[in-house]
């Protein structure tokens, strides 16, 4: 099974490589990232299962990031500040923030914070995060979300069923990513079962339909959507 993705955003250096190997130490993956276009970055390229968040960063601020965030996915959030009364708490909160630790902090409660938040969100959440209100584009390709329409470099429209349009979106999701069969299966919300002989028929389908060098298959693992992605602005 392949680790949990964590987007830590934090501007103090020294505290964010303390933190990285720490998390990495207990079976995280952390990719770290100290400002708001960083961290925007990091969410275009792949996946993120969890973001850690510092309140301030500098010129930028932490809340207002969470709300931007908040408003093009479901990806679960724990902001981090050194401010501890409730209203700052709260404003985390009525932005989409999923939980609020305040510094200083024991790092096996953060672990434990995480861990629960993790388990909250659950695994097919975090691989389909992205909401369905954006154009993707990858590979002359793109996918309108908000209509469910996928044209090809051409310019024509494919018609994918609602399972090949879904199996598309979790690839959309995980660019670069190798995904198992389980992972896959977990992300259609259950519907196709844990079976991997339904899995690969239904990407055998979605290649033929685009392009079957879009889906590349990856020996003993799974699939991996081999192009990057990118998200228009809305």
């Amino acid at each position: 099974m392949s680790l949990h993705r964590l987007l830590l955003v934090e501007d103090d250096a020294d505290m964010a490589a303390m933190l990285a190997a720490y998390l990495q130490r207990h079976g995280l993956h952390v990719t770290r990232a100290d400002s708001r276009a960083t961290a925007l970055a990091a969410l275009r390229g792949g996946r993120v299962d969890l973001i850690l968040l510092d309140v301030s960063l500098g010129d930028d601020d932490g809340v207002a990031i969470c709300a931007e965030i908040r408003e093009a996915q479901d990806v679960p959030i724990i902001m981090v500040s050194a401010l501890s009364a409730d209203h700052q708490r709260m404003a985390g909160y009525e932005v989409g923030a999923d939980d609020y630790i305040a510094k200083p902090f024991n790092p096996d409660l953060l672990l434990a914070r995480i861990r629960a938040v993790l388990r909250r969100a659950g695994r097919a959440p975090s691989l389909s995060h992205r909401k369905r209100d954006s154009v993707l584009r990858f590979a002359g390709w793109h996918y309108d979300a908000r209509r469910d329409e996928v044209t090809a470099p051409g310019g024509w429209q494919v018609s994918l069923s609602s399972r090949e349009t879904a199996l598309l979106r979790v690839f959309l999701a995980n660019p670069l990513i190798p995904l198992t069969r389980d992972e896959i299966a977990a992300a259609l919300d259950g519907d196709e079962a844990a079976e991997g002989r339904a899995i690969d028929m239904l990407v055998g389908r979605l290649r033929q339909k685009t392009d079957p060098a879009l889906i590349r298959t990856e020996r003993g693992l799974g699939y991996v959507l081999s192009a990057e992605v990118a998200r228009d602005a809305d």
